[in-house]
């Protein structure tokens, strides 16, 4: 049968990728508000049905997911926004159970990743979208069946962090033409993801492009030697790559 297809790998396989795809189609083209309420119906049956193709294995299909999500989260409707934080709420949900009630760490990075990416694309942070993160913290609040277990202070460290994140971009934008300042508050907030090398990464490739744009290109190189570093230190550890980061010594000094 076409679900046991679906299935195999662990939900990791082309059919699911296309079936994918074809759910992710209906938020990438604009919708009314009626139809994207059976989008998020048919997606909280999809990610029910198969929670191993997003909670296992490769983070794709988890990173697009909560990218479009989050989209829906800052949309003009406020009962899309409403329908948004609710999937938003049950995704993070079914991964908390898929880890045997220990975390949400997978669904807590693709989202924070995806917010990061956002705010380049899409320029969310506004009333819309903190009204979604409260509705958010009222599922996590209201919740009577995990009242006495540890996801509902997971929702709410999530959904700070995403508001540390949209609070730095807002200074951020305060100064935009003042590159020296700007660059130092996109250091910051890289290393405040000292401990998350995945999106440590995505603040310096952040900054790498300020630098470039300004024509600071050594700056640039050196954020790009430093996103290589992590890269190395990562395969080091998985015991792909003997090195790590000294491999980058000979280079500069400051990769310690």
């Amino acid at each position: 049968t076409l679900q046991r297809q679906l299935q195999q790998s662990d939900c990791q396989n082309v059919l699911m990728k296309k079936v994918f795809d074809t759910h992710m189609l209906f938020l990438q083209i604009n919708q009314s508000a009626a139809t994207l309420k059976h989008v998020f119906a048919a997606l909280r049956l999809f990610v029910a049905k198969f929670p191993s193709a997003f909670f296992q294995g490769q983070a794709d299909l988890c990173g697009s997911l909560c990218y479009e999500i989050l989209k829906c989260c800052n949309h003009r409707s406020r009962s899309t926004q409403t329908e948004a934080s609710a999937l938003l709420y049950f995704f993070m949900r079914k991964n908390f159970e898929f880890n045997k009630q220990k975390s949400i760490v997978r669904s807590h990075l693709q989202l924070i990743k995806a917010v990061s990416q956002l705010i380049a694309d899409a320029g969310i942070g506004g009333s819309r979208f903190q009204h979604s993160l409260a509705i958010i913290n009222n599922f996590a609040n209201g919740d009577k069946q995990m009242k006495n277990l540890n996801f509902p202070a997971e929702v709410k460290d999530l959904t700070k962090r995403i508001r540390t994140v949209l609070m730095a971009t807002a200074q951020m934008k305060e100064h935009e033409k003042d590159p020296e300042m700007l660059v130092d508050l996109q250091y910051s907030l890289a290393n405040s993801y000292a401990s998350t090398p995945e999106l440590r990464r995505t603040w310096l490739e952040s900054m790498a492009k300020i630098h470039a744009r300004n024509g600071d290109l050594s700056e640039a190189a050196m954020c790009y030697i430093h996103i290589a570093a992590l890269i190395a230190e990562y395969l080091k550890r998985k015991g792909l790559f003997s090195m790590g980061w000294p491999a980058f010594l000979s280079i500069t000094p400051n990769i310690k």
